[in-house]
């Protein structure tokens, strides 16, 4: 297998009639998906996702694709291509749009309805171009043909980009479930004949390529939901992802078969729902939809809420039922299903909402305890299928973390790509195929850009890194007066802190130290006042490892007398 190398410099010039893919994100992490595709000076975009921050990114809410190595070429994009409509593929696409308002979008019916429906809360209106599976679309110097594939979001594509350099498959999220509901499978005679035409390079999503066998149908959790619908002594509460549109139709199909009624709670699911349902790719039975209000007159046993809210996240509507700040009241007898995965480093938080809701005496199902959710992404055992199928030239292994493009890269050399034709990058790499043969050739800027509130790219590394300081250590102010002319301390010094151990004698022994300092720059001629902040900063911090072993962030003051 290749792999990047972290000494690997800025990428030459791409050779004539080569084509470079860069990956912005989606590798090394299971988020922020967006890949570059370049070729005859022309740029194409697929996906531009966003992925959600961890505990040691505190105040951020969203991590963005690092637009740097696109900025002066934006006027070079044909078109950004979405493959399907989660958040960690199209989350992005209102702040690249915000550079470049006429891009065409270009993606399938429900997931431009999605896109749609977020760019109309940034002000935007993209130029939208629907396509569906089968259809053949140029864009600039790329000819795309578009896949069907099966995931846990309806209308999902892979995408065949052909271009004088060769051609590249991208299957972007997908499993192959053999009955799903809405009958549309990942289309492998598709694969098999691009297979035949020639596939110089696999994109391959590798989320479950450690996960042995098969992904289970999707139709296998109906007995675990009707389950629910019929023994359940009292309400009802399913929550799932806002887009899961077949995990909701069984939801409502199941309720509706034991005379339930239905209410969705919690705006993105209200939204989706409403959008998935205008579209026909929800079919709700005559009735069964009801208002809040309406729900309220009803029995019991004959109610069912819908809410998002399983990842624990903390605003949703689930996390907010169990700590009782929800004007719906979990209580003795009712039945909470979590249908949903566990996304990995949420596990904490999700036990927590279950144990909260335990508490107040519901009964929770998860997957911990039935089968009530199956993956959206090919286990090993499909991943090998389609390696088999397409037979391609180069693999390289997107979406996931290291571990899952390694074990993705090792089931490609399994059916027979010769290992020094597996590519495993980072975000960042640039894999250049020319004359045939894939291969990493430098690297461009692909940091982290964080979303804050209003503020995009605000947030630095650093500034995170106070910021969990603040959190963990705490917070020490030093407001000191100082003599000008003597440089010596007017009065003792005043200490305010936050989240830092201490009570009034605490400081007593720093008083010393910081006169210390100021005395020794008395003697050199230093009477610069950030000077002197900085010199008190560093010997308060010292001290307070050396007394306390915390490490506060220490904000001097000094004030001339």
């Amino acid at each position: 297998m290749s792999h990047p190398h972290p000494e690997l410099k800025a990428a030459p010039p791409l050779p004539k009639g080569g084509l470079r893919v860069v990956a912005l994100g989606g590798l090394g992490e299971i988020g922020r998906n967006m890949t570059v595709f370049e070729h005859n000076g022309k740029l194409l975009v697929v996906d531009c996702g966003v992925l959600f921050p961890e505990e040691h990114q505190p105040g951020v809410d969203v991590i963005l694709p690092d637009f740097t190595s696109i900025r002066d070429r934006l006027d070079d994009i044909v078109a950004i291509v979405l493959t399907h409509g989660h958040e960690d593929h199209i989350g992005a696409v209102p702040y690249l749009l915000r550079e470049r308002r006429d891009i065409p979008v270009v993606g399938s019916k429900l997931t431009l309805a999605f896109l749609e429906a977020k760019l109309k809360e940034h002000g935007i209106k993209p130029r939208s171009v629907r396509v569906k599976e089968g259809d053949r679309r140029g864009f600039g110097p790329f000819d795309c043909e578009f896949v069907a594939v099966n995931h846990s979001i309806p209308d999902s594509l892979a995408i065949a980009i052909r271009t004088g350099a060769g051609m590249v498959l991208h299957t972007g999220d997908f499993k192959m479930d053999q009955f799903p509901l809405d009958q549309r499978i990942t289309d492998l005679r598709a694969f098999a004949r691009l297979g035949e035409e020639g596939v110089d390079l696999f994109l391959t999503d590798s989320t479950n390529a450690e996960v042995p066998g098969f992904t289970t149908s999707e139709r296998d959790l109906n007995p675990a939901i009707e389950q629910v619908m019929r023994t359940a002594p009292r309400r009802v509460i399913v929550s799932s992802f806002a887009s899961h549109v077949h995990r909701i139709q069984q939801v409502l199909d199941a309720a509706h078969q034991y005379g339930r009624k239905v209410a969705f709670v919690g705006r993105s699911m209200v939204r989706n729902m409403g959008i998935a349902r205008d579209l026909g790719y929800l079919k709700v039975p005559q009735g069964l939809i009801v208002g809040l209000k309406e729900l309220e007159k009803l029995p019991d046993h004959q109610i069912t809420l819908v809410c998002t809210g399983s990842q624990g996240e903390p605003m949703a509507a689930l996390s907010r039922m169990a700590n009782r700040d929800h004007m719906i009241r979990i209580g003795e007898g009712d039945t909470v299903l979590l249908a949903s995965s566990l996304i990995p480093g949420n596990e904490n938080a999700i036990y927590r909402v279950i144990n909260g809701l335990t508490r107040w005496g519901a009964n929770v199902v998860h997957k911990g305890n039935a089968k009530v959710h199956v993956s959206g992404h090919a286990s090993a055992g499909e991943l090998v299928y389609c390696y088999n199928i397409v037979k391609p030239r180069h693999v390289m292994p997107v979406h996931g973390e290291w571990r899952h493009l390694r074990a993705n890269g090792d089931l490609a050399i399994r059916t027979g790509v010769e290992p020094d034709r597996v590519i495993i990058a980072e975000d960042g790499v640039v894999v250049d195929l020319v004359d045939g043969r894939a291969s990493i050739t430098g690297k461009v800027p692909a940091g982290n850009v964080y979303v804050d509130g209003m503020a995009v790219g605000g947030a630095t590394e650093a500034s995170l890194k106070d910021r969990v300081t603040l959190a963990e250590e705490g917070v020490v102010t030093v407001v000191a007066i100082v003599d000008a002319d003597t440089g010596a301390l007017a009065e003792a010094p005043d200490f305010l802190a936050r989240g830092f151990v201490h009570d009034d004698s605490t400081f007593e022994t720093v008083v010393p130290v910081i006169e210390k300092v100021l005395a020794k720059a008395a003697l050199e001629g230093v009477g610069d006042a950030l000077q002197l902040e900085q010199l008190i900063s560093r010997a308060v911090a010292s001290w307070a490892f050396r007394t306390h072993r915390r490490k506060p962030l220490v904000i001097p003051v000094i004030i001339d007398a």
